[in-house]
């Protein structure tokens, strides 16, 4: 009597870019979890999916799989030993949200104290409360902006087309 052993299945951990909420990690584990032999599973918070795949499945569709859905894929990086100067960490990656965030916050105070308090209120101060709103609208929000037409151009509603619909929309009643 002779046994076969059952093909051995491979796991693997990627790192997943381009999430924005729960919504897209519960996207990509479904797409992936679509393939033939294969079980996936994706943290949001961690940006990472373990992947459990068998043969006739290569990590290379995998990360096709994930890019045709709208996000980035790869597989980690070995840790390195010491952390170099000039490298990249968490503090650089939220440079860029941090100077959206206190540019909209350096031009908003101003339009909301123009809109509330009736003192601060001149002739035409409408059209300098357009001009100061705008860049909160478009640089600011721009990342919303980006995933809600990323997932408009996969067949998806997440929480960045309601923030980007809901700014724009404020935005073009103002105007």
């Amino acid at each position: 009597m002779t046994t076969q052993a059952a093909p051995a299945s491979t796991e693997v951990e990627l790192r997943i870019g381009g999430m924005t909420c729960a919504s897209c990690a519960a996207r990509i584990e479904k797409k992936l979890n679509r393939m033939d032999g294969v079980t996936a599973s994706v943290n949001y918070a961690t940006e990472k999916a373990r992947v459990e795949f068998g043969p006739g499945t290569g990590v290379a569709d995998l990360i096709a799989t994930v890019e045709a859905t709208g996000y980035t894929a790869a597989l980690p990086e070995p840790p390195a030993a010491a952390p170099e100067a000039g490298g990249a960490g968490p503090a650089d990656e939220l440079t860029p949200l941090r100077q959206r965030l206190v540019t909209a916050v350096a031009l908003a105070v101003p339009v909301i104290a123009m809109a509330m308090v009736p003192a601060l209120q001149f002739d035409n101060w409408q059209w300098l409360s357009l001009t100061l709103a705008a860049p909160v609208v478009t640089y600011a929000a721009w990342p919303f902006h980006r995933a809600a037409w990323t997932n408009a151009r996969h067949g998806a509603a997440t929480m960045d087309t309601l923030v980007s619909l809901g700014t724009l929309a404020a935005f073009g009643w103002s105007v």
